[in-house]
């Protein structure tokens, strides 16, 4: 028995995902009498090689599962979408911990569809006397983001602040991620400003933070004070500082941060980062240059860049350009980009031309193109 057990744990660990499953018909072929320790690890081996089907049938073989092969199930079945399947296994699960709790957070957390759920578990795990710890935390802040719940968020804060957890940088990032994402930028700053340590991702979500609620000039001196600092800057810090640069009009600071990333820091632009100086460009009035930095491009340009050209056509009535960057838009994913088509309508619109924009929308008849449903999100009473 002892040789199986030790053969796996050497699977999970260090050897090929593929050999669990020979080692499971192993046991099959020898004819091992049932060890719950045993079908754990070997429900772990599958389900971290993504085989959640084979690590389910061991799972149900199993006369009495434990928390552990229980939070084996549920991050497996989470982390592949299957969250019925996870709720199942938790609602059976009798004896619970704070781990079996956070693969629930942790999973819920990842999409905006079922952040809420996250938070309804972490009201539960307290009432039940679980006591968070520093992953709880994390995943609970991480759905306090995507739902822009600033209340929740500052609940969280406040118990963070009673344990070590927020001197933790990665808490501490975390937060003012959160805070920015809810618009509460002066928040975001006060923990910023009080964080003992901050990494290359705190700065960065200070300065996307600012630049999304409007206060380029802030995020253009933070960018430069993490410079000072010797921080380096990653791909993600260069956008929020090119979209500030974009949102303030500073066109030739946008130019020089562009430049800056290869020749100072050994990065090549991405095409989000292209798709950053052709807006800039275009917001600026600039649109001949903007298309000719998308005709130089080293690699072939994507639909955002376009995008982002087609926007500044519109903003500034270039019909032909618009038609354009359009075309090349169609030419990519003409049925997953219906806004190409409306924009393109709506300049036709603006310019008087009512031909084109007929024949446009009979175009998108036939293409099946639909247009997006409007929407709004309205704000609702905090809490749970």
């Amino acid at each position: 028995m002892g040789k199986f057990r030790s053969r796996l744990v050497c699977t999970n660990e260090l050897l090929p995902r593929s050999l669990g499953r020979v080692v499971h018909s192993q046991i099959l072929k020898c004819d091992v009498e049932a060890d719950d320790v045993l079908y754990t690890v070997l429900v772990d081996c599958y389900v971290k090689s993504g085989k959640i089907g084979y690590a389910r049938t061991v799972f149900d073989m199993m006369l009495e599962k434990d928390v552990i092969c229980s939070t084996s199930m549920i991050s497996g079945y989470m982390s592949q979408g299957f969250v019925e399947d996870a709720e199942e296994i938790f609602s059976k699960t009798v004896e619970k911990d704070v781990v079996v709790y956070n693969s629930m957070i942790e999973g819920y957390s990842k999409s905006i569809e079922t952040a809420r759920k996250a938070l309804e578990i972490y009201v539960d795990m307290q009432r039940f006397n679980f006591k968070p710890n520093i992953s709880t935390f994390a995943s609970v802040i991480g759905a306090c983001s995507m739902l822009a719940e600033f209340e929740i968020g500052q609940q969280v804060q406040g118990q963070l602040m009673k344990n070590e957890f927020f001197k933790d940088v990665k808490m501490g990032s975390a937060l003012v991620d959160m805070y920015a994402k809810c618009g509460k930028i002066e928040s975001a700053r006060r923990v910023f400003d009080h964080m003992p340590e901050k990494n290359v991702f705190t700065w960065t979500s200070m300065i996307d933070g600012y630049g999304k609620n409007g206060h380029p000039n802030e995020a253009l001196d933070l960018f430069h004070l993490m410079q000072e600092c010797s921080i380096q800057p990653n791909h993600v810090t260069f956008l929020g500082a090119l979209s500030a640069c974009g949102h303030a009009g500073l066109v030739a600071k946008g130019h020089e941060i562009f430049e800056s990333m290869e020749r100072d820091y050994s990065m090549i632009p991405k095409m989000e980062h292209y798709a950053c100086m052709v807006d800039l460009l275009g917001r600026a009035g600039s649109l001949e240059q903007a298309l000719e930095l998308v005709l130089e491009m080293p690699e072939k340009p994507n639909s955002d860049v376009w995008a982002a050209l087609l926007s500044s056509c519109r903003l500034h009535g270039d019909v032909e350009m618009a038609n354009l960057a359009a075309n090349e838009i169609f030419k990519l994913n003409a049925n997953d980009r219906p806004g190409a088509y409306v924009s393109l309508s709506n300049t036709f619109a603006e310019a008087g031309k009512w031909n084109d924009v007929t024949e446009l929308r009979e175009v998108m008849k036939l293409r099946r193109v639909m247009k997006d449903t409007g929407c709004s999100w309205v704000g609702t009473e905090s809490g749970l």
